[in-house]
């Protein structure tokens, strides 16, 4: 029997599209508090603010995306995202003040929100069900490369050039992103009638998915854990005497997640979803601890072997349960819930993992994050390893 065909031009270019959106992401991400301190003289709350903002508004539109997204259109929705997404990039040249400079952040949030979730839910009707797993791994590599050139290109820019030349390679990136949308063909989501009859009514069962929160729950666990290699390993590195380490960290972890992206969806696929959760899950927790017990060269950047096949592995993993939870017709709003807890935990991982590090130190915070990994092993096993977790998926088709 035939494999179904996986690699059409809509999933090409939906995988060029999530590239370019995830680079604006963390591009500005890496760099936008120490933009606000060195343009503004912004505190270091107001500072962290000016960054996270940016996840505020996020949050906003996924809630509001999930249900309204087959109304408005997918690929509507994207283009009109991608086109705030190149304003508001520009705008930041123009921001004279920090509260403009929040308020656009805002803004070029819930552009991202809608766009972002706009995108991982279209890309589910290109994918076969027989490939599902495998499908979300390869398209989850855009974003793992995001990962790795985008703080880089955060600190480089700045650094060589100034952060108007930051933000134009902003706009240039968003720029791409809204030219793939014209290319880009989605199937038509026919709207169920229970959708019509409750398009105004703001029931919570209409704006978030409980599939969607329960799997999400075990990536906002993660994502707390995993913020804290991206906001406090650079200061960490530093500390212990090797400061470049944190660099060769996210060029490993990008390394790892993109070799494990080629064989973990079709393990999933294969053989269900709990031979692929609880290594990944295992692996992330060894990174941290790894991290807190050996911050040599050495130590980091095989700490970023194991978390990139760890957490990296975890997320298009989680996302492909979650898609495989609910019928089609209750994707968007399932996939919105899921990122939507993603998206706080690494908005607010910082905040409270900052708070603790004066108690805690470098070393017991990430032995802090290894625990929490753990906890979200143990979230995994009480709302999906118990029971569908064993089974090779099936797939809703209503």
């Amino acid at each position: 029997m035939a494999r179904a065909q996986l690699w059409t031009k809509d999933f090409i270019v939906g995988i060029g599209l999530n590239l370019t959106m995830s680079m604006v992401f963390y591009l500005l991400m890496t760099s936008m508090a120490g933009y606000a301190v060195a343009r503004f003289s912004a505190g270091q709350a107001a500072a962290g603010f000016a960054s996270s903002s940016f996840i505020v508004g996020a949050v906003v539109a996924r809630i509001l995306t999930g249900k309204y997204l087959d109304f408005i259109g997918r690929r509507t929705l994207l283009v009109i995202s991608m086109a705030v997404f190149v304003l508001a990039s520009l705008a930041y040249i123009a921001a004279d003040t920090l509260t403009l400079l929040i308020v656009i952040r805002l803004i070029h949030g819930i552009a991202f929100g809608a766009g972002n979730t706009a995108i991982m839910t279209a890309i589910q009707s290109v994918i076969p069900a027989s490939r599902r797993g495998e499908g979300t791994g390869y398209f989850g590599t855009a974003t793992t490369l995001s990962t790795a050139l985008g703080p880089y290109l955060g600190v480089l820019l700045p650094a060589e050039f100034d952060f108007t030349v930051l933000f134009i390679a902003s706009a240039v990136m968003s720029l791409i992103s809204l030219v793939l949308c014209f290319f880009l063909d989605l199937p038509k989501q026919e709207l169920t009638q229970a959708q019509r009859d409750t398009k105004w009514h703001l029931h919570p069962r209409t704006m978030v998915d409980r599939d969607g929160l329960r799997i999400g729950l075990i990536m906002l666990i993660a994502g707390v854990a995993f913020a804290a290699a991206l906001v406090f390993l650079a200061g960490y590195a530093a500390d212990n005497g090797v400061p470049g380490a944190a660099s060769l960290f996210f060029i490993a972890y990008a390394a790892a997640s993109l070799v494990a992206r080629l064989f973990i969806g079709r393990i999933q696929d294969a053989y269900g979803d709990n031979v692929v959760i609880y290594p990944v899950l295992i692996l992330n927790a060894l990174g941290n601890v790894l991290l807190a017990l050996w911050p040599t060269t050495a130590g980091i950047v095989i700490a970023g072997i194991l978390i990139g096949f760890g957490f990296g592995s975890l997320m298009p993993s989680a996302q492909t349960i979650t898609v495989k939870s609910v019928p089609m017709s209750r994707v968007p709003v399932a996939t919105a819930s899921f990122f939507l807890l993603l998206d706080a935990g690494s908005g607010i991982g910082p905040i409270i993992l900052g708070a603790l590090m004066p108690i805690t130190g470098g070393s017991g915070m990430f032995l802090l994050c290894a625990g929490l990994v753990v906890v979200s092993m143990l979230v995994y096993l009480v709302v999906h390893g118990r029971g569908r977790g064993g089974r090779p998926g099936r797939e809703f088709v209503g």
